[in-house]
């Protein structure tokens, strides 16, 4: 079992979920919900990873938040 950070945003226009893995090309896909987006996101890494391991063009760190006055 591996583990993969995944960045999640929703589209205010269409209400969907969008979510992407940092730095895995190709891995990112979309849902109505969270749940249908994790499934989403483990089938296409699920794919891109028959291909082989990934080269990952960068690494999740984390979030911050900026305060701005």
């Amino acid at each position: 079992m591996r583990n993969f950070p995944a960045v999640v945003e929703r589209c205010p226009r269409t209400k969907l979920f969008v979510g992407f893995v940092p730095g895995f090309r190709g891995a990112h896909s979309q849902g109505a919900t969270l749940d249908e987006l994790n499934s989403n996101l483990q089938e296409v890494i699920a794919m891109l990873l028959e291909d082989g391991e990934p080269d990952l063009e960068s690494e999740f760190v984390g979030i911050q938040n900026v305060a701005v006055a």
